[in-house]
This record gives C-alpha cells, sequence and structure tokens, in this order.
C-alpha cells in the first residue's frame, strides 16, 4: 500500500464529507453529525487548512484529519492558542491499517513547525494514548468549569509548557451548532438506515467520565 498524505483541497471537500459520513453513520449515535461539522468549520474563522489533510490511496482518498484553532487559558488570564483536531477519520474499509496514525504524526510535524505548544483534543483515550497524549488532568489542563474529562487529552510539544499553572481549554465556537441543521445537511447525501449499536452505549458513558 503506498499511502500519500497531502494538504486538503476544495476539491476534496464533497469526498471528505462522503468519507467522513460513513466512518461515523451509527458509531456514537444514529446517524453522525460529523459530516456536517466539517462542512462548519470550512466555512469558519477558526478553520486550520494549513494543517487539515487527507489520505489517499491509488487516489482515492481513505483518510481525513481537520485541525481548528483552539485557546489555553490559565488561572493568570494568559491566553495562548493551541490546536485541536476533529473530525479524524478513516473509511472502513481501511481502517487499523495505520491510516489514521500516519495522519496524526504528519500533521503533528506541521502543527510544530507552526509553533503550537500543544495539540488538545476531546476523543477516546484508547485511540490517541499510544501517539503520545495524555490524560489533561495529568497537566493540569481541564474545562472551563473546572472538570477533568476523560476525553480531553493533551499532546505537549514543548516539554514542560503547562507546568506551574491550571489550564482551561477552550474549543472553538464551531461545534457549537443547532442539531436541526443536521438533518436538513444529511439530505444532501444518499439515504442510509439509523440504527442503534453498542458502541453509543460506550460512547454515553465515556462523555460522562471524569478523572479524578
Amino acid at each position: 500500500m503506498k499511502l500519500i498524505i497531502r494538504i486538503e483541497t476544495p476539491a476534496d471537500r464533497l469526498p471528505v464529507e462522503e468519507l467522513t459520513r460513513e466512518a461515523f453513520w451509527n458509531l456514537y449515535r444514529p446517524g453522525c453529525d460529523e459530516h456536517y461539522t466539517t462542512h462548519l468549520i470550512r466555512g469558519h474563522e477558526d478553520f486550520l487548512p494549513d494543517l487539515t489533510c487527507v489520505a489517499e490511496v491509488d487516489g482515492k482518498i481513505v483518510g481525513s484529519i481537520v485541525y481548528t484553532r483552539s485557546w489555553v487559558v490559565n488561572e493568570l488570564g494568559e491566553r495562548v492558542e493551541t490546536a485541536t483536531f476533529g473530525p479524524l477519520c478513516v473509511h472502513p474499509d481501511w481502517q487499523r491499517q495505520g491510516v489514521g496514525s500516519a495522519l496524526i504524526g504528519h500533521t503533528r510535524a506541521l502543527v510544530e513547525k507552526k509553533g503550537y505548544p500543544a495539540i488538545l483534543i476531546l476523543g477516546d483515550p484508547h485511540n490517541y494514548c499510544r501517539h503520545g497524549f495524555k490524560t489533561g488532568k495529568d497537566l493540569n489542563v481541564g474545562t472551563p468549569d473546572g472538570r477533568f474529562p476523560l476525553g480531553l487529552l493533551v499532546l505537549e510539544l514543548r516539554p514542560n509548557f503547562f507546568a506551574g499553572h491550571r489550564w482551561a481549554l477552550h474549543t472553538s465556537p464551531v461545534f457549537e451548532f443547532d442539531p436541526a441543521g443536521v438533518e436538513a445537511y444529511d439530505a444532501r447525501f444518499a439515504p442510509k438506515e439509523k440504527r442503534h449499536q453498542p458502541s453509543q452505549d460506550l460512547f454515553a458513558m465515556l462523555i460522562r467520565a471524569v478523572v479524578e
């Protein structure tokens, strides 16, 4: 397999949304909203197109990683811009073949060159600890209300950047959208059956879990 990772272009946008929809359909909820999220991100001021990449095999897009600006603010009110990725997805036919890892590794190098001190995400620790991500609790990075969700994960790119302070992660407001917009946007795509599956129950548990 010859995997090519490159910056996403405007021509990739619909194929990436189709891929994203296929990868997330029924995974976390009946249907999904990640393709709509991707659509919204591209029109938002916090979109980072120079970090957003696709993975190709034989000219076909099999993976995607989308970046937005985020911020951490400490107890002194100091605000530092960071990078956040998501959605990150791989087509079901290409999962567990290193595509997601390659996207993370490739874009991590880009993020470091841009001078960001860290990548912060909201995700499943099972998928990201092997890439060097740590729970926010260990680095004293939580939510603005002082909680440490299990899924708040930090990849520190400047050693000891977070040391000595308490930090709160602020993600882009692009993720705060009206769910009604999802159904209207999804109507543009081929119909797919919405159904329940166990991964949705696990996700419901994970998003309520906090680290003490």
